[in-house]
């Protein structure tokens, strides 16, 4: 393991409260006498480059992620050599569901002491989604539809910023998705699972694919989604009316939506997903442009990742 921990830090983050957060953990690695090295975020897609540049000697890394989850996904798309970096993460974004898939603390100061005396670290799966554009990773889930949508208008919303500044910042995913409701059509979703089975999907809302059990600051879309079991979990919602999609939406919190008709869980190991309009798509909440297909998959690198 690398003696010297790379901090890849967000100040932005929280409506800005990260550069408040990195300061007081700051003293804590000069007081404990860590060895480090930051590198603070400017602007949009900095994240990945920064880590695309430090992973490319092809040397070991321990990097330490301070933000949101859509900072995790730019890290996460510039490491060039995963099975070659160890990741920590500190969560201080606004739905924070890489770390509570992984079981990290939400507290900064407990998902450092984690980073600094490890107990587990995950070999962990990493999807992708493939378009005609190119090819994303994600850590946590993709989606096309609804969630997509959602995640979309979040990342411009003053919603977002409000509710971040009273520490309440999941919540502006539920505030935007019952808005959402209200605007989105359905449309018809055609399912390909591994190249073989097909499903047709009328009326349908959304498709996530799932590494982690949740997405969307909390909603439990997938329960039993495994990290490391080399498999896709795909929530499917559709041929529900707007009314029935609203009901559901809470239940989703506990992952109890599972149990009403109108919700489809699948696995396998890729996915392609095409609908008779262009949709939205998401990768880890960050958006895409929109598409009528995806193709979603499990690839066979790893990367090792510290969980509580």
């Amino acid at each position: 393991m690398p003696d010297k921990y790379e901090f890849i830090v967000n100040p932005k983050s929280r409506s800005g409260m990260g550069k408040r957060i990195w300061d007081t953990l700051e003293l804590e690695l000069k007081k404990r006498r860590v060895e480090y090295k930051v590198y603070p975020t400017e602007r949009r897609k900095h994240a990945e480059k920064i880590a695309s540049a430090l992973t490319s000697d092809n040397e070991r890394h321990r990097i330490v992620v301070l933000g949101g989850d859509g900072t995790v996904n730019e890290v996460v798309n510039g490491i060039r050599f995963p099975e070659k970096v160890i990741l920590g993460y500190i969560p201080i974004g606004s739905s924070n569901d890489f770390a509570r898939g992984l079981r990290i603390p939400s507290d900064p100061s407990e998902a450092l002491e984690i980073v600094l005396n490890p107990r587990r670290v995950m070999d962990m799966d990493i999807g992708t989604v493939s378009r005609p554009c190119g090819t994303r990773r994600f850590a946590v889930s993709a989606g096309i539809g609804f969630d997509a949508a959602v995640c979309h208008e979040v990342s411009v919303s003053w919603w977002k910023k409000i509710l971040n500044r009273i520490g309440l910042g999941k919540l502006s995913y539920a505030v935007v998705a019952l808005d959402r409701l209200k605007k989105d059509r359905p449309a018809e979703m055609h399912i390909t699972l591994d190249g073989e089975r097909e499903l047709v999907f009328e009326k349908t809302y959304f498709a996530a694919f799932m590494n982690l059990p949740f997405e969307g600051g909390g909603f439990r879309f997938c329960p039993d989604a495994l990290p490391e079991d080399g498999l896709l979990d795909i929530v499917i919602l559709s041929g529900v009316s707007r009314l029935k999609a609203l009901f559901l939406l809470p239940t989703a919190l506990v992952g109890k939506h599972v149990l009403f008709r109108g919700v489809t869980i699948l696995r396998c190991r890729k996915a392609e997903a095409e609908t008779d309009r262009p949709m939205p798509i998401h990768t880890d909440g960050e958006p895409l442009f929109l598409r009528n297909s995806i193709k979603a998959e499990i690839r066979e690198e790893k990367l090792k990742v510290i969980v509580g």
